[in-house]
């Protein structure tokens, strides 16, 4: 019986049953039944989220809350609406810009969590550098066109560290290509510490530069982080 049981679940693709039905305990058949597809359910959830949280390749952040205090926000839009990632269903993108330490990596990946595990939503968090470096790899092995399908999969982009490390040509080329086939088809989350004036220092190419920006804010919400840096009133904390 438990070998037929396998064989059936294995067919039907289901992983929790087979191994738990006989740990249920029901008093109608009803009942045994409701809680078999429940516990089914809710396995397949914990998988997905899994597999999601493993494939965004997030950072890892505190567990403490965000510090809202020096973060102004665009007119027209909350907290919550950011937190959540409401914004992903109008194709938006935010666009993070403060100094170093302020919070733009920390709330990005808030944002993420949130995605990954209430919309049930595909994020994927890189640093600029990191992209641009993937990319140039994918190029030279010929295997371009399958990374940028993978990339076409996801709900939610994360650029973190725009503006820390210049691009050569042929980097900024490739991370302008990505730009533009998210465009109006999912959200993106720019995090950076230079001006929109200053941005040509990354690209080097005032009309790559301006084609760049125009993609990325024209579905954007611009998000200023004030004040000091965290880890560095962290650590003065630490030693006083």
């Amino acid at each position: 019986m438990e070998t037929q049981i396998k064989k059936y679940a294995k067919r039907l693709k289901l992983s929790w049953i087979p191994a738990n039905y006989h740990t249920i305990k029901a008093s109608t058949h009803e009942e045994f039944l409701l809680k078999l597809f429940q516990h089914e359910v809710q396995h397949r959830d914990e998988r997905r989220i899994n597999l999601l949280l493993k494939q965004a390749t997030l950072p890892k952040i505190s567990d403490k809350a965000f510090d809202w205090k020096d973060v102004q926000l665009a007119p027209g839009i909350t907290r919550e609406y950011i937190l959540e990632g409401e914004f992903i269903k109008n194709q938006e993108n935010l666009i993070f810009y403060g100094g170093v330490g302020t919070g733009k990596t920390f709330l990005s990946t808030l944002i993420s969590l949130n995605v990954i595990k209430k919309q049930r939503k595909q994020a994927k968090f890189y640093t600029v550098a990191s992209l641009v470096n993937a990319l140039l790899e994918a190029n030279e092995k010929g295997t371009l066109g399958k990374f940028l399908r993978q990339i076409e999969k996801i709900d939610l982009l994360i650029l973190d560290e725009l503006g820390y490390i210049p691009l050569h040509k042929q980097g900024a080329e490739l991370l302008f290509q990505v730009i533009s086939m998210c465009y109006e088809t999912k959200s993106i989350i720019v995090t950076t510490n230079l001006q929109f004036g200053q941005w040509n220092n990354v690209f080097g190419d005032p009309i790559l530069t301006e084609a760049t920006i125009d993609r990325l804010i024209h579905h954007s919400h611009l998000i200023i982080f004030n004040g000091e840096s965290h880890r560095y009133k962290d650590s003065i904390s630490f030693n006083q």
